[in-house]
């Protein structure tokens, strides 16, 4: 295309004797959005590392303004103009945000000190350019997530960025931080920037994207425009119906396993009362920084409460730590399986095994890899967890498949009550509809579900009850079946 910025051109890529590319072509305009969707291991990560400089193509071509590029490494694609912000923030919490968006090219004076007035300037021109309402001396570990996105791209900016690579931007972001990052594409595109953008959420991609590619099986599955509609995007990337992604329970809840009473930690949340029963799934609802998951993370042991009291099973409980909430059925699938909820570099057996174990040994204390082994490939066979060779590391694996890996960790143990934290964040359409499947399955078996999710249609399909937050307060519990997007929204907002 005559004004395409970036131009692929064929591009295969193999690691062994996996095809991850085969033959891919896309072109990206400058002062568009060109948004590239596909299932988990569908090749979107493989086509964007190689576009920044991460890996090289087998064949194919990559051309920037018309000439034929190959990117050394990152840098090298920086230089060019091409930057890509990753899902997971490569910043540093310590560091203010004008030494963030400047890292390692602050200006210095002749005997190589910062100029830190200097530095601040110009970090203040480009946030004000990009018009974020951002302090330049703020230390990042101390903005919302969404505010640390922000300084993400103005990173990227700073480096005269002409094509942007995003890679699921808004995953941690709530909706008013989604809409913020919108607003921030629109005057992106208006200065004549390219975006690519990577996303699962199809309802943002038909929203802000100009076009889209979809990818299947490391093959371009088909094209379309901002015109076109989920179920067609769904169709290109599966191949299949999936029929609706969040199956609605017919539920019948038993009795309490879980009662909470009080439940304050100074400064964080205060006077959290609830309870969940065998087979219901409660909604944990609210904006980013309600409370949600500092509650959840205090019931499982991971952090300090300094009031309140937690049954169980009809019998008061003190849980001290993770160790102790496992051992009475407890389990917390957590929102970072990277960082904290899987052993990247492990097997997906050890992975699967890693919080059961205690079952899997001998009297003794031997451990016995027979029941190792078909305690994991039980549920390798039971999520479909793929490749289905649970000997592989767990990093060689796709987003949904590590996320399944994480489910099939925790459904392990047996819990009698299962906190999920943003279960599906980051996965593809097919994986979510796999997920809600199982949660449904498991709920449906008797065992209670705390569902922690920003993704409000999500909250709304599965549980059967919504505990709506704000500001380290519990506001109300709604009826999930009467209950409205809009109306959970209120709650969050205006309590």
């Amino acid at each position: 295309m005559a004004d395409s910025i970036l131009n692929v051109d064929r591009v295969s890529k193999s690691f062994g004797r996996h095809k991850v590319l085969d033959e891919v072509s896309l072109a990206v305009r400058a002062g568009s959005i060109h948004a590239l969707v596909g299932e988990n291991g569908a090749g979107k990560s493989t086509l964007m590392n190689i576009i920044g400089g991460v890996v090289r193509a087998d064949s194919g071509t990559v051309r920037l303004d018309g000439q034929p590029t190959t990117f050394s490494d990152p840098s090298a694609a920086i230089r060019a103009g091409v930057s890509t912000v990753h899902q997971e923030f490569s910043l540093f919490p310590n560091r203010s945000v004008a030494q963030n968006i400047f890292g390692h090219r602050e200006p210095v004076d002749r005997l190589g000190f910062v100029r830190w007035g200097v530095l601040r300037r110009q970090a203040q021109d480009i946030l004000s350019e990009l018009g974020v309402d951002l302090d330049p001396s703020a230390l990042v570990g101390s903005l919302s997530l969404s505010a640390q996105q922000l300084v993400e791209i103005a990173k990227a900016l700073s480096l005269s960025a002409r094509v942007l690579i995003l890679d699921e931007p808004t995953s941690a972001l709530s909706d008013y931080g989604a809409k913020r990052l919108f607003r921030l594409l629109d005057g992106l595109k208006a200065r004549g920037v390219g975006i690519i953008y990577i996303s699962h959420r199809l309802n943002e991609v038909l929203e802000v994207a100009d076009e889209i590619s979809v990818l299947r099986d490391g093959r371009l599955a088909g094209r379309a425009t901002r015109g076109a509609s989920a179920a067609e995007l769904v169709g290109m990337m599966v191949g299949r119906d999936l029929g609706s992604t969040v199956p609605r329970k017919p539920s019948s809840p038993g009795r309490d396993v879980l009662s909470v009473e009080g439940l304050t930690r100074d400064g964080v949340f205060a006077d959290i009362s609830f309870g969940v029963r065998e087979g219901e799934i409660l909604g944990f609802a609210g904006l980013v920084g309600s409370g949600r998951t500092e509650v959840a993370r205090a019931i499982f042991g991971a952090d300090r409460l300094d009031a309140g009291r937690i049954s169980f099973d009809g019998r008061a409980l003190a849980i001290g730590s993770p160790q102790q909430a496992i051992a009475n059925g407890i389990g917390y699938l957590t929102e970072d399986r990277k960082a904290l909820g899987l052993f990247l570099p492990m097997t997906v057996r050890d992975n699967i095994v890693a919080a059961s174990l205690p079952r899997l040994v001998s009297p003794a204390g031997l451990i016995r890899p027979r029941d190792i082994r078909a305690e994991s490939a039980r549920f390798v066979q039971h999520l479909d967890i793929r490749p289905a060779d649970d000997r592989l590391e767990t990093l060689t694996l796709s987003g949904g498949n590590q996320q399944k890996v994480l489910l099939a960790k925790w459904l392990s143990v047996a819990p009698r009550l299962l906190i999920v934290d943003e279960p599906t964040r980051g996965v593809d359409v097919a994986a979510k509809a796999s997920i809600h499947r199982h949660l449904s399955e498991l709920a449906g078996s008797g065992v209670a579900i705390i569902l922690i999710s920003s993704d409000l249609p999500e909250v709304l399909g599965l549980s059967d009850r919504i505990a709506v937050f704000k500001q380290g307060r519990l506001v109300t519990i709604l009826d999930a079946a009467a209950a409205t997007e809009e109306g959970v929204m209120m709650h969050a907002s205006a309590g």
